[in-house]
């Protein structure tokens, strides 16, 4: 009687396996022992089928042989991680070609197998890369289920600063303190608004959203305390206003800057008092409501120009919270750049599978004005116009092109550096590169288009060189 499949039998089913070889009987041998314990495999029998395979489809698991005609296993290795940055490659080697398996592994391999290779050593090493395929997946799973669980499964980053910000939101949530929320327009002020009422008590209740800057100002004390019937024209009915909507929940006023001057006057007694008066009526009503607000403006230029009250910005700033602009925190690009590319290839039926690097050295270079929802509608725009499956120049906007082009130009290498060695040359490009990505090595190694372990290695040959110079 055959045994009950293992969740770990179920885990491997999922994973899909490339088997590159131009030695068709190998590469079967290969697939028939790992179908044997479950694995998905899929069998290139040339290079080139090999390098079609990974631009067309996803696999989690590469095995290559490395001496091939036409395109050889460090080709294909390359290809891979370029393509499929989250999959393993195994290299198979003869015992004369181990050295440039080491070679590939420095590059990014997971390991080399030296022929003959028994399936017991075949399953293996396989196995090992499977289990690290599988771990990074589980992380990115729970990472993503906690993310929902509290409310911050629309941000996304990897900059420190805006996991301060995070931290600092984890904080503030479970209070009851009015919230001011400060930054450019596009940073995300209104994510991080749901964010803050999603891990409140309150979330059980509405959370209202009210652009003060989209009401006009005969409308806005309307919009927030509601009116009776007949209290101008074209009032009709009775009708609640924002914070009758949100009581006993949360209400999120963006753009608070641009609150008229009398409207201003009577939220501050609402925040005081708890209790509102609709338009055209007399009797007050008791609300219970968290306010947060947001703002791009300068509030303090606001105070001393008489356009916004003092009493109430203190009132508001009970608690604030900074959000830094795109381009103090570029580390964030890659990320955001991935999701919105995934989010936009569904959306959009485009199987969009990649960026290339020029896109994203342009995108690090650019200051982003108009923050994260600027790079947003790149995307979305690049995705739409794609006919490759990878985002390239030739998607760019026009504008955002021309603005990259010489932004490039300007960040060319500087004068001091001709004439110098190559390996002083190389250790400018890496150290700039890393300085552009803020510290992320994995994203300088692929705007650089080298392995990640080759900067991690170039690294520590430099410490290790300026520490002898030391002594």
């Amino acid at each position: 009687m055959p045994a009950e499949p293992t969740l770990a039998d179920s885990a491997l089913s999922q994973l899909r396996v490339l088997v590159v070889d131009n030695d068709e009987a190998h590469a079967q041998a290969m697939v028939e022992s790992l179908e044997r314990s479950g694995y998905r495999c899929h069998v290139a029998t040339s290079g080139p089928d090999g390098a079609k395979q990974l631009e067309q489809e996803i696999y989690d698991l590469v095995i290559t042989d490395l001496v091939m005609n036409e395109v050889d296993g460090m080709a294909i290795l390359e290809r891979a991680k370029d393509a499929l940055p989250d999959a393993e490659v195994i290299m198979v080697t003869g015992h004369a070609t181990v050295p440039k398996a080491v070679e590939a592994m420095q590059l990014g391999a997971y390991n080399f197998l030296e022929k003959p290779i028994t399936p017991k050593r075949l399953r293996a090493v396989v196995q090992r890369a499977a289990d690290a395929v599988l771990l990074r997946q589980s992380n990115l799973e729970l990472h993503q289920r906690l993310d929902e669980r509290f409310g911050f499964e629309g941000i996304i980053y990897a900059s420190d600063k805006m996991k301060k910000v995070i931290e600092r939101v984890k904080r503030i949530a479970p209070t009851d303190s009015t919230v001011f929320i400060h930054g450019e327009n596009g940073t995300g002020k209104e994510l991080i608004a749901r964010a803050i009422h999603q891990n409140s008590p309150r979330k059980a209740k509405r959370l209202k959203e009210l652009n003060v800057a989209a009401v006009s100002e005969q409308l806005a004390e309307s919009e927030l305390f509601g009116h009776i019937k007949g209290a101008f024209t074209d009032a009709r009915t009775d009708r609640e206003g924002a914070f009758e909507y949100a009581n006993g929940g949360t209400l999120f006023l963006d753009e608070v800057g641009d609150m008229p001057l009398s409207t201003q006057a009577k939220l501050l007694r609402v925040l005081e008092q708890h209790e509102i008066t609709r338009v055209g009526d007399n009797a007050p009503l008791k609300v219970n409501v968290r306010v947060l607000s947001a703002t791009n403006h300068d509030l303090e230029s606001l105070i001393e120009l008489n356009r916004f009250r003092r009493d109430l910005y203190f009132r508001l700033k009970v608690v604030t919270i900074e959000l830094p602009p795109l381009r103090d925190r570029r580390e964030d690009i890659t990320p955001l750049v991935d999701h919105f590319r995934r989010d936009f290839a569904k959306k959009h039926n485009n199987q969009v599978r990649r960026v290339s690097p020029d896109v994203m050295r342009r995108f690090y270079t650019y200051d982003w004005p108009g923050n994260v929802r600027e790079l947003r509608n790149v995307i979305e725009n690049m995705v739409i116009m794609d006919d490759d499956q990878e985002l390239g120049v030739d998607d760019l906007p026009p504008d955002f092109t021309d603005f990259s082009e010489e932004d490039l130009a300007a960040a060319g290498p500087p004068s001091h550096m001709i004439g110098r060695t190559m390996a002083d040359i190389e250790r400018w490009a890496i150290e700039e590169t890393l300085q552009m990505t803020n510290g992320n090595r994995d994203e300088a190694a692929r705007l650089l288009q080298i392995g990640a372990r080759t900067i991690y290695r170039k690294l520590k040959d430099y410490q290790a060189g300026e520490e002898d110079e030391g002594d």
